[in-house]
């Protein structure tokens, strides 16, 4: 390998975890495509994340509201505050970690180490994106407002959590879990039992998921010192995943259970979890491409139990007309 290569810097200012040939690269007008990368719009993997707690809580709430499917007009700000929000999560995390990203072969490439942006841009970038965020935000009730507003101190303690703890990837999950929350004050003005049992399903599924992620990282971390789950469980990541997937299912199927979800709801509640089964299964921690494999394949895992709340809410209007 080439030095240039192996400090991933590579053509064009392309990102080294990026899939080749996506569409920033494809179609972004040259000039913005820095900032696309800050965004993360090229690795859209993170933002569904971000958006399955909120459109399950979206469909939860639609079960549970007699309704035939959620809100339209809530599952796309939905949808758009996912992208926002996890482009100003990316570029915020990348503005605190940009000595980090430096030292690691995989982060050497983004906008701020690699020198395609600036420290002072990408907090400009920053504040344009909070902007549109607090606009989607807006939209909704003021219960919502609220709570949706009070997210934003986990996400500000997030990049600094892998620096004092092992477990950054529960952090992580208050973070990207909120939308559980989210989801449900849009559709009735308050918390209950069902989206809060949601909110730590969801937490439990994040600290599986990213944890396969951190794997990729984990040598790299260990030479200068970031903690993760990766490293705390080593040798013993299969389980702990295989534990942390099972209790998103437990308590998935509790809030189903609150809120008297039907089969269809359980049905992909189940095919939920024989997605987390097979990660589990087929992990290899030594492989990062496998690591990097698996993680992306939580896009698809979460569409099953939102498939099956959809089914659930849609049957349950037509049988009672």
């Amino acid at each position: 390998m080439n030095d240039q290569a192996d400090h991933g810097t590579v053509n064009h200012g392309t990102v080294a975890d990026a899939a080749p040939g996506n569409w920033v690269d494809r179609y972004m007008p040259r000039p913005l495509r820095p900032y696309a990368r800050l965004a993360r719009l090229d690795r859209p993997i993170g933002w569904w994340l971000l958006l399955w707690p909120c459109w399950w809580s979206a469909a939860l709430a639609a079960v549970a509201g007699g309704e035939p499917w959620p809100n339209p007009w809530h599952i796309v700000l939905f949808l758009v505050g996912a992208v926002t929000m996890r482009g100003a999560g990316c570029t915020y995390n990348d503005i605190l970690d940009r000595d980090f990203d430096a030292r690691v072969r995989r982060t050497r490439s983004r906008p701020i180490p690699s020198g395609q942006v600036t420290v002072f841009a990408a907090w400009v970038f920053l504040a344009l994106q909070l902007v549109v965020g607090l606009v989607v935000l807006l939209q909704f009730n003021t219960a919502t407002i609220l709570t949706g507003a009070a997210s934003l101190v986990v996400v500000a303690a997030y990049p600094l959590a892998k620096r004092v703890t092992d477990w950054p990837q529960l952090v992580l999950g208050f973070a990207f879990s909120w939308g559980a929350l989210v989801g449900w004050t849009a559709a009735f003005g308050r918390l209950d039992v069902a989206p809060v049992l949601l909110y730590v399903a969801a937490i439990a599924w994040t600290i599986g998921y990213d944890t396969i992620y951190a794997h990729q990282d984990r040598e790299d971390d260990e030479i200068i010192g970031v903690r993760s789950t990766a490293r705390l469980f080593g040798g013993r990541t299969r389980p702990a995943i295989a534990i942390a997937f099972a209790l998103a299912v437990v308590l998935m199927g509790a809030a189903f259970v609150v809120v008297d979800a039907g089969l269809f709801a359980f049905a992909g509640l189940a095919a939920f979890a024989g997605h987390c089964a097979w990660q589990v299964a087929t992990l290899d921690t030594a492989d990062p491409d496998r690591c990097l494999m698996l993680f992306r394949s939580n896009r698809v895992a979460g569409w099953l139990p939102f498939i099956g709340l959809l089914a659930d809410s849609g049957l349950a209007a037509l049988i009672h007309g």
